[in-house]
């Protein structure tokens, strides 16, 4: 889990320091807000917050790639 972990920070940290636009958003992203009031930590969950940040970023990649 420690891997997926490294791989959240890293991908945070690229989205904060290249794209701060989005990044002020993470907060309050639904896609990165957990469904129940207390989720379990596990590895798969861990897994599916990593896809959302990522498929989060692909799309503003792909949305605002001609923005100045």
């Amino acid at each position: 889990m420690n891997s997926i972990l490294d791989r959240i920070t890293m991908l945070t940290h690229t989205m904060e320091s290249q794209y701060p636009e989005l990044y002020q958003f993470l907060d309050e992203n639904p896609i990165t807000l957990p469904l129940l009031p207390h989720p379990e930590m596990n590895k798969a969950v861990m897994e599916y917050y990593l896809q959302s940040l990522q498929e989060l970023l692909d799309h503003h990649v792909k949305t605002h790639k001609n923005d100045p």
